[in-house]
This record gives structure tokens, C-alpha cells and sequence, in this order.
């Protein structure tokens, strides 16, 4: 059985609305920080806190846009998006916010601490990563990359997977591995997944204006240039951030193949 409920909690000048997820029963629990994509926090985050709820684990689906959702606006996304981006420590203090929320749930063991970020969200938990915050796992799709600088992983910790489509224009496979050649040098762990044919934000099923599905693969709405969803990829690339977070967080090795 898994428990669910709305967090609100005050950062950045707003009040923010989260989506708590956890195991019924007392834990300890493997504690996980979510961070949305640009378009808000949507159905789908809450899902992967729910899904993680039911294989084990607490869950904590940030929110940085007050509860507001973009769908089918793409300039008013970039314009609350990419002033953030510019600036690391007002991501951090975002971060932070919700990652002490997820951190004082009764059960959630910081010693078995995730982070699983997509695009805007990922570089959050990057951000916070590079700040010293000790993940033992951190999941990052097609993220917003921080600039390639080793010396700025130094005091970082764990496992990193990220995971792009290969014709993603915002967050390229040439991009994730110039960065991730900073992130070895530094000493950490890290692995990249590539899907082919996947563009940006492949996990993001269309909905029409109304929210709900389209039941194809071409967005309904007015998005940025690249986005196209891919269900396949979706699928596969849930399944490596569970291998992730199943391999560090709990504890059980991958069957050999």
C-alpha cells in the first residue's frame, strides 16, 4: 500500500505544492528528491514518486513553480525557467527546501539518500550534488548541464546515470559526455544511456488542451523546438533509473547477464 499526500512549503517567494509518496509502515526507507521538468509538476512526477513508493521507497516530487503547470506555454516557461537556470544558488535554495521537507518524514534514512531530476529538474539535483548534498545515486534526465568543471565535483558523492535521446537538440549526447568526462576525472561513477531516435522530454506523453492523453506521440500543444514523446524509451529509461536506485539505494545487485 502506498500513502501519498500534498506538501506545501515556502521557497523562493512562493508557496510551493509537492507530491509525498512513502510505503505504509514505519521504514526505514530509502528517501528520493524528485525534480519536475520546465513544464511543472505534473501527473507523471507524481507517478514516479508513487512507483517508487511501491518498490520501497519515500519520495519527494518537488515543486519550484508555486503549483502552476505550462502546458502549451512555451515563452512563459522560458521566462520562469531560465532565470533560475542562470543562477545556482537560488536552485540550490530550492533544492534544499524540499530535500530538508523529504528528509524530516518520519522513516526516510538519510544515509540512503536518491536524486532523479528531468531537464530543468536535473540540473537542480546537480546543483545540489555539487554542493556537497551526499547522494548514494542520482538519476538526471536530459538535464540542464552546469558548466564542465571538475573542480566542482570534487566534494560529490555516489552513482550518476543520464539518460538523452539521441537527436535531444537541448541536451545532446556529445553535451552529456563532455560532461561526464568532468564528473570522471573527479572520481565519480557515472554512466550515460543514449536512445535512439528519442528527442527531448521523450518520457512526456501529448495531452490536448483539457489535460488529457492524446494517444499519440506529437504533442498537442505549443512546446520548445525538439520535444517529441517516445513510450518506448520512456519505459526503458524507468527502468535504469530503477536498476539505479535498486543497485545503491537497496542494496541488491544486478543479475549478471
Amino acid at each position: 500500500m502506498v500513502v501519498t499526500r500534498e506538501v506545501t512549503y515556502d521557497v523562493d517567494g512562493l508557496t510551493m505544492v509537492a507530491h509525498l509518496s512513502l510505503p505504509d509502515g514505519q521504514g526505514p526507507w530509502p528517501a528520493v528528491l524528485i525534480g519536475h521538468d520546465g513544464i511543472g509538476l505534473e501527473d507523471y512526477q507524481r507517478g514516479r514518486a508513487d512507483d517508487l513508493a511501491k518498490h520501497g521507497y519515500v519520495a519527494l516530487a518537488m515543486d519550484y513553480h508555486a503549483g502552476r503547470t505550462y502546458f502549451g506555454e512555451p515563452d512563459a516557461m522560458l521566462e520562469r525557467v531560465m532565470p533560475l537556470m542562470a543562477d545556482p544558488a537560488r536552485m540550490r535554495a530550492i533544492g534544499r527546501a524540499a530535500l530538508d521537507i523529504l528528509l524530516a518524514v518520519p522513516g526516510a534514512d538519510r544515509e540512503r539518500l536518491g536524486a532523479l531530476g528531468y531537464g530543468a529538474g536535473g540540473r537542480i539535483v546537480l546543483e545540489l550534488a555539487s554542493s556537497g548534498v551526499p547522494f548514494t545515486a542520482l538519476a538526471a534526465i536530459h538535464p540542464g548541464l552546469p558548466p564542465a568543471r571538475t573542480d566542482d565535483w570534487m566534494n560529490a558523492r555516489g552513482a550518476f546515470l543520464f539518460c538523452t535521446g539521441s537527436d535531444d537538440p537541448l541536451c545532446t549526447p556529445d553535451q552529456l559526455l563532455t560532461f561526464t568526462g568532468a564528473l570522471q576525472d573527479a572520481g565519480i561513477d557515472w554512466r550515460v544511456n543514449i536512445y535512439g531516435g528519442a528527442k527531448h522530454a521523450f518520457w512526456a506523453a501529448p495531452r490536448q488542451p483539457d489535460g488529457s492523453l492524446t494517444g499519440g506521440t506529437t504533442h498537442a500543444m505549443a512546446t520548445v523546438p525538439g520535444v517529441e514523446h517516445h513510450p518506448l524509451h520512456a519505459a526503458r529509461a524507468w527502468r535504469a533509473v530503477l536498476d539505479l536506485f535498486s543497485e545503491t539505494l537497496l542494496q541488491q545487485p544486478l543479475g549478471q547477464g
